[in-house]
């Protein structure tokens, strides 16, 4: 599936929830992609019938991560992502959270990575104004692009 608009994305996701399907919800930057990024949407797919994952667009990666990422542009990161097993659908984000994705969506499970508890995450109380559920998904947090571009560097 390639990468598509939130407008395409509320269509897909209308037709899905239609025919019976449930939604789960996964974020994040996938810069360098990884072995915890795979884990962390391979068991954000298992939790329902469909997987939309939100990749950050490069502003708002530079804004949360620093000037000196993405390694990647969005262009390639979004395809990556779209190719893994598991992964339906794909949408780029410029904000700082998934919050607005989230309320437009209303996804039925908001997943988010080992770095986190239900209890952190800061969507959680929109999640649950809507009726949805938030499930932590993955393996432990201990892979990231920032210790990869380190050892590369030597």
């Amino acid at each position: 599936m390639p990468v598509v608009s939130i407008e395409a994305l509320e269509r897909l996701v209308a037709a899905d929830r239609a025919s019976g399907q449930t939604i789960a919800f996964a974020n994040g930057v996938f810069d360098l992609l990884h072995v915890g990024h795979v884990r962390y949407l391979q068991a954000a797919a298992d939790e329902a019938d469909r997987l939309v994952v939100a990749v950050n667009a490069d502003a708002s990666v530079r804004r949360l991560k620093g000037p000196s990422r993405p390694i990647l542009d969005e262009t390639a990161r979004a395809e990556m992502v779209a190719a893994l097993r598991g992964v339906d659908y794909v949408v780029l984000f410029d904000a700082d959270t998934v919050g607005d994705l989230l309320t437009r969506l209303k996804p039925d499970v908001h997943c988010k990575g080992t770095d986190y508890t239900v209890e952190t995450v800061p969507e959680r109380t929109i999640v649950e104004a809507y009726g949805g559920r938030t499930a932590i998904c993955g393996d432990p947090k201990d892979h990231s692009t920032r210790d990869l571009v380190k050892r590369i560097l030597g």
